[in-house]
Formats: structure tokens, sequence, C-alpha cells
């Protein structure tokens, strides 16, 4: 090696070591320091690691306390043009898909801390080994467990952050504003990273040991004292299934496979925390915990079967559904629930956007399924089954039922489409949803008078044919703002794909009927048990849970492991993770029965029947023709055999869309009209907002700004 490149590594060696050896200095001061508390090292090591992660939590309670359900006031909407780092797009085309400002530097903290660690570890293991006096093989094997042992612990770091994005109520989302649908992708990103570390930290291992002739003997010891290696063969077995199954390809190939061995993430957690025990697995416990009690949360409310108070099956092949909830449960136009049909699947939930807005009545919300697999079709089967069933051919003769389960709402906490003046909204089919909520709560607002900047309204939505146009009629607008036309500006662009001319005589189009209506009220509304409802009761459930297991942890330490000189690894670590699992069932179970008490309370005192029926819900063969024809006619375009004529545009795949969308706006003109272009991704969907992109020539035209 020439003498300028030997200066050159050793400074960057004494340098690193320098760095290395004032970190683990710092480590093993607060160590010494704490190290009286019952729990050892154990507790030291959750304080520092862990216990920031539960502080957040705390303090983002607080703050969701603090805060309240605020109104949405429009003087918080009226922000000056800038760069906003969570929705200014960054990255727009790669694997990655859009990537926003933010969301990049969380992406590049990582990296550089993966950098950082694997330079770091390297020269520490090479200067370790550089003063034993080994053979060469003996040094390359120290070498191979020694960055083994590195890597592992760097996947230990990354799976500290690994449940936090699914845990779909969390306070951390909330806090931050990020709907638990959006924060998946950050989940799939840190999962791909952690089994990459997990998985070299095996191989590394498994090489070191072939060298030395016991590799099967070593893959099956289970240590009393140290690392028990085989749960940790089989936490890495499980967790590798659930990567591999997880990929785009078979996950889009058989997503009840990718979804049914998800559910290993229990074996990967247990078989780690037997693998490392209790000190080391402390270290990620509490994203772990957060998840916990989101899960333990979200079992308690899917337990309720919750009353269809009526089902629709349209003439496009959509059912609506109309399902009871509480008054006192809240959600906003950008909600959506998980659904479960028991009838049809035990197992089997499934995501739908409500299409209802809040204002539209206390007690009941609305989601609209489009008719796609076999699930839906047996759904629209069962409904239609209902339907005739009304007039039994024998009094004896079983009526037919739906028993429904739901999980949610869910979504974003802010209104975010109270806040722009000029909307414009993009559909395909069934994704008309999620705007229809929207449009009735504009509408609702106006209506009352209640803040929203919304005035000028372009909805551009395109179907394949022409049955598809009720959907439109589910909602009554003059009946929810009359002489709505007065005050907002509303337009409906609709293109109808697949047929080039109208099937019927001009005036009769829309001249079709609901095929079938069953109303199935029986009072039983939805649970709110839910993360993301009464932020007062969701905050003590996690405080008290968090405290119970500090309690619980504290009791086994001072009557039992310490008294006992309970020294096995995997046995703590069980004993650890049982803890966990008991303070969120006991703690956090006590939380949820007064929680459950205070619901059933409050729900006496309300007058359960007043508004509770969206106007014509339940009516029998209603004739949509009229319904259409008032309150659609004056507002809406239909082209047939044409597609929406956006500039520089042509249909592609959806996420090529998304990246062409983003990259125009980014690299285009950025202060348009005196707004900047951001990127704002919804529910898998494209929500385009203050953007200029291809819609320009739109704005254009129907808003008249030049």
């Amino acid at each position: 090696m020439h003498l300028p490149m030997k200066k050159t590594f050793g400074f960057c060696w004494q340098s690193d070591t320098r760095i290395t050896q004032f970190g683990n200095g710092l480590l093993e001061k607060y160590i010494h320091a704490t190290s009286g508390n019952p729990c050892g090292i154990t507790g030291s090591l959750f304080l520092v690691l862990s216990g920031p992660v539960l502080v957040i939590a705390f303090l983002s309670i607080f703050h969701l306390i603090i805060s309240g359900d605020e109104e949405f006031q429009q003087k918080k909407s009226s922000k000056n043009p800038g760069v906003r780092l969570w929705t200014f797009p960054v990255l727009v085309d790669g694997p990655l898909g859009v990537v926003s400002a933010a969301e990049f530097i969380g992406i590049l903290l990582f990296v550089v801390y993966v950098i950082w660690a694997l330079y770091a570890y390297v020269f520490q293991s090479l200067n370790r080994i550089s003063g034993e006096d080994l053979t060469l093989m003996e040094g390359r094997i120290m070498f191979l467990k020694m960055m083994g042992g590195h890597l592992g612990s760097m996947g230990l770091f990354c799976m500290a952050f690994l449940f936090l994005p699914v845990a779909r109520g969390s306070v951390l989302l909330r806090f931050i504003n990020i709907p638990f649908e959006h924060a998946t992708r950050y989940h799939v990103w840190l999962g791909h990273l952690t089994m990459v570390l997990f998985t070299l930290h095996g191989l590394l291992y498994i090489v070191g040991w072939a060298m030395e002739g016991n590799l099967l003997q070593k893959l099956l010891s289970w240590k009393d004292i140290g690392v028990a290696i085989l749960p940790g063969v089989i936490s890495l077995f499980a967790g590798l299934l659930m990567w591999v199954t997880s990929l785009p390809p078979v996950r889009k190939w058989n997503f009840e496979l990718f979804f049914y061995t998800h559910q290993l993430y229990v074996v990967f957690v247990l078989g780690l925390a037997l693998h490392v025990g209790d000190f080391i697995f402390s270290m990620a416990a509490g994203g772990i915990f957060l998840f916990m009690l989101d899960r333990f949360l979200r079992l308690c409310q899917s337990r309720r079967t919750v009353d269809i108070i009526s089902a629709k099956s349209l003439p496009c092949g959509t059912v609506e559904l109309v399902l009871s909830k509480p008054g006192n449960l809240r959600y906003n136009a950008l909600s959506f629930v998980f659904l479960q049909i028991r009838e049809l699947s035990w197992l089997q939930w499934h995501p739908f956007s409500v299409s209802s807005s809040p204002l539209d009545g206390k007690y009941h919300l609305s989601i609209l399924i489009k008719v796609l697999g076999e699930w839906t079709a047996r759904l629209r089967g069962s409904i239609m089954d209902i339907s005739e069933a009304e007039q039994p051919a024998s009094p004896s003769q079983p009526r037919p039922k739906l028993t429904a389960s739901v999980e949610g709402p869910y979504g974003h906490e802010a209104p975010y489409h109270l806040m722009y003046e000029n909307l414009i909204l993009v559909a395909g089919g069934i994704g008309i949803s999620p705007f229809l909520a929207i449009l009735s709560d504009i509408l609702h607002r106006v209506n009352e008078g209640r803040p929203c900047l919304p005035r000028n309204i372009l909805i551009v939505w395109a179907v394949k044919r022409s049955n598809e146009l009720p959907l439109l009629s589910t909602m009554d607008l003059e009946s929810i703002c009359p002489y709505f036309y007065d005050k907002l500006n509303l337009e409906i662009s609709i293109y109808v794909t697949r047929e080039s001319d109208p099937p019927l005589e001009e005036g009769d189009i829309h001249n079709v009927t609901v095929s079938s209506v069953c109303p199935m009220s029986k009072g039983c509304g939805m649970s709110v048990l839910v993360g993301t409802g009464d932020s007062i009761w969701s905050g003590l459930y996690v405080i008290s849970s968090t405290l119970g297991f500090v309690i619980l942890l504290g009791i086994l330490y001072i009557f039992y492991i310490n008294p006992y000189s309970i020294s096995t690894w995997w046995y703590k670590g069980l004993l650890f993770s049982g803890c966990m699992l008991a303070s969120v069932v006991i703690f956090g179970g006590l939380v949820v029965g007064l929680w459950h008490l205070w619901e059933k309370k409050i729900s006496a005192r309300e007058e359960y029947e007043e508004n509770r029926l969206k106007p014509g819900m339940v009516q029998h063969n209603e004739d949509v023709a009229n319904l259409f024809q008032k309150n659609h006619t004056s507002i809406t375009t239909i082209q047939y055999g044409s597609r929406p004529d956006f500039k520089g545009m042509i249909p592609c795949n959806a996420r090529f869309c998304l990246a062409y969308v983003t990259q125009q706006g980014r690299f285009d003109d950025m202060h348009l009209m005196g707004v900047i272009c951001i990127f704002c991704e919804y529910k898998y969907e494209i929500i385009m907002t203050d953007f200029k992109l291809f819609l320009y020539s739109v704005i254009q035209n129907h808003f008249q700004i030049s």
C-alpha cells in the first residue's frame, strides 16, 4: 500500500475509533450510573433506547388532547406560498415512487447511518483482529462473526422503527398527521432494509460456522447464557417467508398468501426475544409495544357485530352499505374503514372509502363497494337473496342475514379538502366514492354557514359504461343545500369511455331503478374503541398500559428474577415479552372496559332514532331518474367515446402517471398564480392540490384564471 494511502487509511481509522470509543464510553457511564435500578441493564437500555419513543407518544397524546377536535378555521388555510417539506416532491420516478422532501431526508438519515455503522464496525473489527495472534483462517472466521453480530445490531436498530408505521391508530401518526395508509410505505422500506441486514447477519454466521466445520451443531444450539441460536434461526426463517411473499410479484399474484404469511410476525418477534434475551430485545421494544397496543384495541373493536341499516344493489354492479354508528364516533370526509362480513369469510377484511360526510347524520356512515372479485360478488348475491326473502315462501323458512364487523374509521386528521378555494377532483369508476363524501361535506358546510374555503369545484369522472352514472344519485344535492348553485360553482364532467352514443333516447339515459334494498336495522352501532377516536380515552389507554408494563417488569425483577438469580437469557426474553403482553391485556384492558361502559352510557342518553336514516335510504325499487335530472343535469356534461383531454397526458399505468404528473409540477414554473406546486397522495389514488401540471388548461377554462 502506498504511503499517502496508508496515512489516509490510518487517520480515518483513528478518527472513527475515537468517535466509537466516545459513544461507547458515554453508554458505559450511563449504564454504570443507572445500574442501581431493580431491572439492571435491561431497565437502563430500555429507558435510553425505547424510552424516547414512548415519551414522544405521551407528548403526542397531550398535544392531541389540548388541541382537541378544533373546527376548521378559514384563517388556518390562508398560507403563504412556500416549499413545504411534507408535500414538495424530490424523487418522482424510481422504485420508491414519489418521495417528498421530508421523506427523502428520512431516507438519507437511514442511509447515512447504515454506511457510517458499516464503516465503523469494519474498522473496529479489523482493529480487534490485528491485536490477536491468529492464523489467516482464524482471522477470517473471527471477522465474519464480528461483522455478523454488528449487522444484527444494525437490523435491531431498524426494527425499533419497523412497527411504528403499521399501528393504524397510532398517536405518533396522528401527531404528525400521516394517515396509516400512507405510512405503510415506510414500513415497506424499513422492512426491506431490516431483512437485508438480518439476512446478511445470518449468512455471515453460517459461512463462519461452515468454515469451522460445526454448522449443524451451531444452528441447533440453544444456550442458556448468551445468544440462543435456534430461536434466531426460526425467527429469521419466519422473516424470510414474510419478506419473500411481500415482494410485488408475489403479492400481486396471491394477496392472501402475502396477508396470511404476514401473521408470522408473532413468531418473528417472539423468536427474536428468545434469541437475544431481555436487555438486547429492550432496545427495539418501544415500537413493538405501541403496535401491540394498537392491535389489541383493533381486536376489541372488531369483536362487535355492526348493524347494516340498509344495503342497495345498484344496476352497475355497485353495492351501497349504510352502517350504524354511535353519535360520538367522529370521522371526516377522507376516512375509510375495514369491513368484514362473517357470512362470507371470518378472515377477510377489506378497506373501503367512506362515501358519506359526518354531517349527513350522526348515526350512520355509507360505503360504496364495486363488484370486482369473488368476495364482492358473493356480497351482492347475499343482498339479492335477502331482498328476495322478504316474502318467504314458508313462514318457518329461515331468513338469510348479513353479520358485519368494522375497524376504523381511519384517515387524515386535517380536512385538506376545506383548505383551498379551487378543487379539481379526478376519479375513475368507483374512485368517485371519497369525492362524494367531500362534496357532501362541502355542501353541508355551505348550507349551515360553517367555515369552508372551496367555492369552485370541478369533478372529472371517467367511467366505462353509462350504467355507472347513477352512482352520483346516491347523494341528493338539493336536499343537502337548496339552491347550492348560487353559493358554489360546481361542474361535473363525465366521460363514458366504452360507449360511443347514449344507449337510450336522450332524457331516458338515467332512467334506471335500484335492483334491491334490504333494511336490516337492529340498533347495534360501530364501536368507538379506535385509536383515532376519543383522544382522552385513547391517551389513557396508552399511558396506563405503559405504566402497567413498567410496574409488572419491576415486580418481576424484584420478586422473581433478582431473588432467584435468573440468568438464562432466552427465558428472561420470554418473561420480558410476557410483561409487554400482560400490561396491554390487563392494564390496557381495564381502560378499554371503562371506555366501553362510557360509550354505552353516552349512547343511552342520545336520541338514537333521530336523524338515523338518510332520506330515501330504504326505498324499494327506487327510481333514480328524477333524482339525477333534478340535481345533476344543469351542472353535468357527458361525453361518450372519449377520455379526459389533459394536455401532455396519455392513458398509462397509474404509477407512471403519478410520476409524470409530479415531475411536471416540479420542473415547470413552480409559482403558478402565486401558489407553489405541492403533491398529496391519498389512499392509493391521486389528488392534486394547487398543482399546475397538466390541469392548468382545465383551470383556465373553468375558473377563468388568466
